[in-house]
């Protein structure tokens, strides 16, 4: 079977939901996978290692490599650890698109060998812009490497912009479902429990990314994202509640011309698009029927009940350090909330705090931007715990 698209993939993250989806558009379209990571999840890689065959493995725990080697040594398979690994398995040879999929900075250092390798990155991983969006789009411009975002939002700002010139461009538009907590006013949600918080009503995701839907930080994120994949400024970006997750995200033109992208909500399609642009090929998402949708209801987000949507937006113009503070922060407040050690809205002063407290480097290197998040990180946990 041939293709006129790229037909190989490494894939970082392949446990996790757009990890697993990854690998069912790989079967789809029969791609040759020749690389996958994990953390621990190894019952489920084991699975995908002998269904797929890559040529390298990564566990990022030790203790858990050290045990899946022993699972794997009837097969042809090198089996890599830690940070190290993860950056094997982003540069191996052969593979045309790395699709990031880990969740956390965890990604941040793979995505970047890749592009100096000038690979197709397949970006799943909001945290590498969030964090570093101007050092990655400025080493993706440098190495001559494609970043095709896989979050839906932004693979529909993707297609909407496609042939356009970015000029004309007065409005990205993100959508957002709201989570479990839309139209919930302060009151309500001083009280919400972690399990309150993980019923997302639209998509299954892993914990620390429905939390974050759940507190609108998901949105504030891409909101930063946004602002580094296009190139525009964080004025010119809005988000609209939409409960219906159907119209992934829109653009407005200078002529008041708006262009939307529309699917069912499936990851499938962002990933495949990714993969496959700039050709398309039949996936495996189900067609829409417009007859049997009754409506397309939009809103604007409460800022007030959702505070983490105007930090994102205070970070992004700060710029620098600011971002990589804020999701250290946010990285560390997420997971205290899980473990039951902060509350709900905990979560935005931790961030605030964080912000306030720790310097800020406006024109940062590598180097600044990973010990800012590293020190929110650290600020959160030594100074937030309830």
């Amino acid at each position: 079977m041939t293709h006129d698209f790229q037909n190989s993939i490494s894939l970082l993250g392949a446990t996790g939901s757009i990890g697993r989806q990854t690998l069912d558009v790989a079967e789809q379209l029969n791609l040759k996978v020749c690389a996958l990571s994990a953390d621990t999840s190894i019952d489920l890689l084991e699975e995908q290692t002998r269904k797929f065959r890559p040529s390298i493995v990564a566990v990022y725990n030790d203790t858990s490599a050290r045990e899946f080697k022993i699972r794997v040594r009837d097969l042809d398979v090198r089996v890599v650890s830690g940070m190290d690994g993860l950056i094997e398995v982003a540069c191996v040879s052969g593979a045309q698109t790395v699709v990031t999929a880990v969740v956390g900075t965890i990604g941040l250092l793979p995505t970047l060998s890749a592009i100096k390798l000038g690979r197709r990155i397949a970006l799943a991983n909001k945290e590498t812009l969030v964090c570093a969006g101007a050092l990655v789009m400025r080493s993706a411009r440098e190495h001559n490497a494609e970043i095709i975002p896989v979050d839906s939002e932004h693979s529909a700002l993707f297609q909407c912009l496609r042939g356009e010139n970015m000029h004309t461009v007065k409005r990205l538009i993100l959508t957002a479902s709201g989570g479990p907590f839309r139209g919930m006013d302060r009151v309500h949600l001083e009280n919400v429990t972690p399990e309150m918080a993980l019923k997302h009503p639209n998509w299954v995701m892993g914990k620390k990314i429905t939390i974050d839907s759940s507190t609108l930080m998901n949105k504030g994120l891409e909101i930063i994202e946004a602002v580094h994949l296009f190139d525009i400024p964080p004025d010119q970006v809005e988000v609209v509640i939409h409960p219906e997750s159907i119209i992934h995200s829109m653009v407005e033109y200078c002529d008041h011309s708006i262009i939307a992208q529309l699917s069912h909500p499936d990851m499938r399609l962002p990933i495949q698009y990714a993969i496959t642009y700039p050709s398309r090929t039949a996936g495996m998402t189900r067609p829409l029927d417009f007859s049997a949708l009754t409506s397309l209801t939009f809103q604007p987000p409460d800022h007030a009940a959702f505070p983490c949507l105007s930090l994102a937006f205070k970070a992004a113009h700060m710029k620098g350090t600011a971002c990589a503070i804020l999701n250290g922060a946010n990285e560390a407040a997420v997971d205290l909330f899980l473990q039951g050690k902060l509350s709900f809205y905990g979560i935005h002063d931790c961030v605030q705090s964080a912000l306030e407290n720790i310097p800020h480097v406006k024109s940062p290197a590598l180097e600044d931007i990973i010990e800012a998040g590293t020190s929110a990180m650290q600020w959160v946990r030594n100074i937030c715990q309830k």
